[in-house]
């Protein structure tokens, strides 16, 4: 596959095979990751895999949090804002409306949204965790060089057959990310990821996000 190909078959996975993927493989896909950019080559990132029953006892300890109501929000850790301007909230419900209107939930549905939500703690079923920090005293610059290690990865991972979904949804309840994995005190949790083989009979892999058209977000000056 080339990355052109690769750019527009990626798309995020809400359903994976139980399959195991091989350590050759994930080895394979970070290799080729190590070659994202970063400003000065300062390559800021770490990175955290899990499988098995540490990725269970991530999942348990997580569900145990979102269950008592015990999170920190995201606008504490400053992830994203208290309130979005209304192109972005715009665009966030209408991903979400496209989820769950394929999975037949309708609008005000809390508790089958909640079900839904959910399913990010088990990683929807994909065999490999993956988690992405970078040293706390870094600041935006780094972060921006770990958005490129992250969208790296995902390439890579389609050029080896494989799907994945990032998550933002781990940061609110990031305590037992941390600490089953040993992430020092001294590293932030960028994101999380599942990895594995989607599940092609799920009709939630049918789901392709809109894109803006070009001409609200691209800016040309001094082109004739």
């Amino acid at each position: 596959m080339n990355v052109l190909d690769a750019i527009q078959a990626r798309k995020s996975i809400r359903a994976f095979k139980p399959d195991p993927v091989p350590r050759e493989t994930i080895d394979k896909i970070l290799e080729f990751a190590q070659r994202a950019p970063s400003g000065t080559n300062t390559q800021p990132w770490h990175v955290y895999l899990c499988t098995g029953a540490v990725k269970q006892a991530i999942t348990d300890d997580v569900l145990a949090l979102v269950r008592s109501g015990s999170s920190v929000s995201y606008e504490e850790l400053g992830y994203y804002p208290a309130q979005w301007k209304d192109i972005h909230r715009d665009r966030r419900r209408g991903v979400g409306w496209s989820l769950y209107g394929l999975l037949d939930i309708e609008k005000g549905d809390r508790e089958a949204s909640a079900r839904q939500a959910m399913r990010n703690f088990l990683f929807f079923d994909a065999p490999v965790g993956l988690f992405v920090t970078v040293d706390s005293y870094l600041g935006r610059g780094s972060w921006s060089d770990a958005g490129m290690y992250v969208q790296t990865i995902m390439l890579a991972a389609k050029g080896f057959g494989l799907d994945t979904c990032p998550q933002a949804a781990w940061i609110p309840y990031q305590e037992p990310v941390l600490r089953h994995l040993g992430i020092p005190d001294d590293q932030k949790l960028v994101t999380g990821m599942s990895l594995g083989y989607a599940d092609p009979d799920a009709i939630e892999n049918t789901l392709v996000s809109e894109r803006e058209a070009l001409e609200n977000v691209v800016h040309y000056r001094g082109f004739d």
